[in-house]
């Protein structure tokens, strides 16, 4: 058919085959010339001499008005061997050959494209145009062309141009674990060697683009003009290294020569002839390279810097060191273990040996300072009735104030140290004992006091009731009498700072045991009342016993003598209670924003006897005058000593809670709102009726609250003694009322407030008080009020901020992401009519991100006892994606110092950084 309009000619060609079916060639538009025609016939006396041959055609190319039914889904071809490609060829030829070739392809394959799939057995070759993918073996390929050449084995991948002629549909080559993203590639499956240009892959955390790429094997890749990173920015990352050459064994290792940094593709001084990059997927051994720099006090030095070794799958070890040039030194061990479903935990241990000044001269100083930490936690469902559990931090009382190795600057604000290991396990036949091992330590750092518990073992056995059955249902207070045994010991040593883990810290060691049996009851009265009844039963051992002996006029006073031995004191009390549980509602109507108010009181009466056993007293003379005094021998009892008095007393507890029911502020709901008023507020006092004098105590009033959607929490107490005071602040047997004053008159008080917002509470969102951080890590508090404990130089604290980095630009158009928390804290003292405010200060940290990349933050305090800044700390980060910058500023107080760092954010290349310090001056 020709065209005149258009003058071009087109030609659909027909070919009818043996078995009398025609399959479209396809359609060729031509101009209408003479030259064009002369073409054309040529063309169709080749077409009509190819209707005479036998060979069918498995697809061909299809007019593109038929695109549609090309675009087919993932098929699936039978493998095709040198045999069966042969014999489509010539049947006769083939047929009575005895030998068998061997098959070209190992396997299925399974392709589509959208475009067109072409198959040419004359090229033996497979094309595949547009969205194109083939799967094969263990390889995947995917690409705007594949070429398939299953004679050789072989394929070919590249890309096309998109309508506005730019190329696009990179390839996606994967073999195993492994993905490509290059230009093009050309792989055989056979010796599976591949060439690759601009090729683009990933090993761990490496990125690596890579200009010519030649892979000779599974193992072996090497690279010419090779970039490398870890920028997420592959073709526009805003810093690289460039290798000349690199040989990669992949997941083992990166070789390569000659090799500098650039940054924003301006080359830097910053390379070394040859380099090793670790590529394994295990944890290997390896150097941990130091941080250098310079300290006034100590001169140069270098910092956290050893051997890291894995040792197995469940535990590894880190050996780091530091060293000044003044001849100052530290040494840390750290060791992380787990077990899977069974226990895990982490030991540190540090060393420090600090020298001041100049040998010689005025100011000259040496001084050896430790911390020890241990954490291990158990899995619940390893052993249900066996669990061991620690939580350790001990030292030097002076280990944070003075160590050079700690930029955990909040937690030379702490006052304690405390350790607690402890090993249980339930006996679980009838009746269950429980049974507990554990050792203790506080630690005070100014007073530098120890206490310890080495050990404390306690046990107990399960509440028997002897009148009832085991499983039954008790009734009444026969059946529900019960006893119990209870066993505890201890070994408390108290010592100082100086004397820990010496010998002597042993010489005034204490050691007791005490036996209780409690014996109670309960039970219903009027059907309102629950009524408690019952006693206590208590034995007490000790090791060593006192005497007090006679003044003597020789050495001017009474002497005190230590009785080593056994000896032992028993005694008992009674007690008994009563209360209920009273509500009150008070509607107030639908129509109305307070709706209805709940209160519930939940008053008790207890009534206490305690005994006097006086037996356990002696007198003795104290002075020259032959006056006497009562003395106990059991003085250093450690679970106190006899009762001395008779008391009987009658204690009054009330307890509240309040609600409300307010109208929903979400009109779309019909449901009335609950909020707390009050979470608790209670008063409690007690009236000893043996006493001769004071017999009223003082009523202790206590609270809490928690409003603005229970963001902020309020905790109150205070203490209203009704008795006067005599001129020199001690209390009389005369009411505060007959005195002159009030009812009661406040001896004591006081109030903390907790309050923790950020933007997100004004968004519908909850709180994230910012959890990249983790000051509790080394002791310190689990909040950033007294700073963050950021060590820059932990590499794994630099790559745990991913999920807060994914922010949406969008959101700094109008709003800023904010947190803050506040701490207000105020105690009050009239116990002696002081009438002093003993602490008021209020404390504050919050953090603000200014845009994506920048974030501020600060934390500081008010006395306002003192009229003072408390310690204060700013923060200053800066996102710079593959790196971050960070500087924090302490401006003032004795602890003025700074610190800048900035550094790649990667675990692998975390060595690469600098960083800069001025530590707090030396205080003589």
């Amino acid at each position: 058919m020709i065209s005149t309009c258009t003058k071009k000619i087109y030609v659909i060609l027909a070919i009818q085959k043996p078995s009398h079916t025609f399959t479209k060639i396809g359609y060729i538009a031509l101009q209408a010339t003479s030259r064009h025609i002369l073409l054309l016939i040529s063309f169709l006396l080749f077409a009509v001499s190819l209707v005479g041959q036998e060979g069918p055609t498995k697809k061909t190319l299809e007019p593109a008005k038929a695109k549609d039914t090309l675009s087919t889904s993932i098929q699936e071809l039978v493998p095709i061997t040198r045999e069966s490609v042969i014999d489509t060829v010539d049947n006769d030829s083939i047929q009575n050959d005895s030998i068998k070739k061997k098959s070209i392809l190992d396997g299925k394959i399974k392709y589509k494209a959208k475009d067109y799939v072409k198959i040419s057995q004359r090229d033996k070759k497979i094309y595949l145009y547009n969205e194109a993918e083939l799967y094969y073996l263990d390889t995947e390929l995917k690409a705007g062309i594949i070429v398939l050449d299953y004679e050789k084995n072989e394929v070919y991948a590249g890309r096309i141009k998109d309508s506005t002629g730019a190329l696009s549909q990179y390839p996606y080559f994967k073999q195993g674990n492994d993905v490509v993203e290059p230009d093009s590639i050309r792989f055989n499956y056979d010796t599976e060697k591949a060439l690759v240009w601009n090729s683009r892959t990933e090993q761990n955390d490496f990125r690596v683009f890579g200009e010519m790429t030649k892979k000779e094997n599974d193992s072996v890749v090497f690279i010419k003009n090779a970039r490398f990173t870890t920028s997420d920015n592959v073709e526009d990352p805003e810093y690289y290294f460039l290798a000349r050459r690199i040989k990669l064994v992949p997941k083992k290792k990166i070789i390569s020569g000659f090799t500098n940094m650039y940054i924003a593709d301006v080359p830097t001084p910053i390379g070394v002839p040859f380099a090793y990059f670790p590529l394994t997927e295990d944890r290997t051994s390896g150097f941990i390279f130091p941080t250098f720099g310079e300290n006034n006090n100590r001169g140069y030095f270098f910092q956290n810097g050893g051997y890291y070794f894995a040792l197995s799958d469940h535990f590894d070890l880190a050996l780091l060191g530091d060293y000044f040039t003044n001849g100052s030194y530290g040494l840390r061990a750290e060791t992380n273990y787990a077990w899977r479903y069974k226990f895990r935990g982490n030991i540190s241990v540090r060393f420090e040996n600090l020298i001041n000044g100049e040998r010689g001269f005025p100011g000259f100083s040496k001084s050896r300072i430790y911390n020890i930490r241990w954490s291990h936690t158990q899995d619940p469902k390893s052993n249900p009735n066996s669990r061991i559990s620690a939580s350790v931090n001990l030292g030097s009382s002076q280990y944070y104030q003075q160590s050079v190795n700690q930029l955990n600057t909040p937690n030379f604000l702490n006052n304690t140290l405390s350790s607690s290991v402890s090993y249980s396990r339930t006996f679980p036949s009838y009746p269950s004992v429980n049974l507990s091992v554990t050792a203790t330590h506080q630690q005070n750092t100014q007073t530098e006091t120890i206490n310890m518990t080495l050990p404390t073992l306690q046990a107990s056995m399960e509440r028997i009731y002897p009148f009832a059955k085991r499983d039954g249902v008790k009734r009444g207070a026969i059946q529900n009498i019960n006893f119990q045994y209870n066993f505890r010991g201890e070994n408390r040593i108290q010592t100082t700072d100086s004397l820990f883990f010496k010998k002597e810290m042993f010489d005034d060691a204490r050691v007791g045991v005490r036996h209780s049996i409690p014996i109670n009851t309960n039970f219903k009265v009027f059907n309102h009342f629950s009524v408690t009844m019952g006693g206590t039963y208590e034995e007490n051992w000790t090791l060593k016993t006192i005497r007090r002996n006679d003044f003597d006029p020789v050495l001017d006073e009474a002497t005190v003598d230590t009785i080593a031995g056994f000896d032992s004191f028993r005694q008992y009390s009674f007690s008994a209670s009563v209360g209920t549980t009273i509500y009150g509602m008070f509607p107030r109507g639908e129509d109305k924003k307070i709706q209805a108010i709940r209160h519930v009181m939940r008053p008790s009466i207890s009534y206490n006897i305690n005994p006097s056993f006086d037996q356990y007293y002696d007198e003795y003379i104290i002075d020259a005058d032959g006056n006497t005094a009562e003395f106990t021998r059991f003085e250093n009892n450690l679970f106190g000593t006899p009762g001395r008095t008779f008391s009987s007393s009658i204690g009054l507890a009330l307890n509240n809670t309040l609600e409300a029911k307010v109208r929903n502020p979400d009109t779309t709901k019909t449901e009335a709102k609950k909020i707390t008023i009050f979470n608790n507020l209670n008063f409690s006092t007690s009236y000893n009726i043996a006493a001769d004098s004071l017999q009223w105590s003082p009523v202790r009033v206590s609270g809490g609250t928690a409003i603005l959607d229970n963001k902020m929490n309020i905790n109150f107490g205070a203490t209203l003694d009704p008795y006067a005071l005599d001129n020199d602040g001690n209390r009389i047997d005369v009411f505060n009322i007959d005195n002159g004053g009030s009812l009661f008159r406040l001896s004591s008080a006081n109030m903390n407030v907790n309050y923790s917002f950020s933007s997100k509470n004004f968004k519908g969102g909850s709180s994230n008080n910012d959890p990249g951080f983790n000051n509790t890590r080394s002791g310190g508090r689990n909040d950033d009020l007294f700073g963050r404990a950021d060590d820059f130089s932990d590499s794994t604290l630099l790559n745990n901020e991913d999920e807060e980095r994914e922010v949406d630009n969008s959101t700094y158009a109008n709003k800023l992401p904010w947190d803050l928390r506040l701490a207000y804290s105020l105690t009050y003292s009239n116990a002696r009519r002081q009438n002093e405010i003993t602490t008021n200060s209020l404390m504050f940290s919050g953090n603000i991100q200014l845009s994506p990349k920048w974030k501020v933050g600060a934390s500081s305090g008010y006395d306002f006892k003192n009229k003072g800044f408390t310690y204060t700390q700013l923060r200053f980060e800066r996102d710079l994606d593959s790196w971050v910058m960070r500087f924090n500023w302490v401006p003032f107080s004795a602890r003025s110092s700074w610190y800048f760092f900035i550094g790649i954010r990667s675990s692998v290349l975390s060595d690469i950084k600098w960083d800069k310090r001025r530590e707090p001056d030396r205080r003589l």
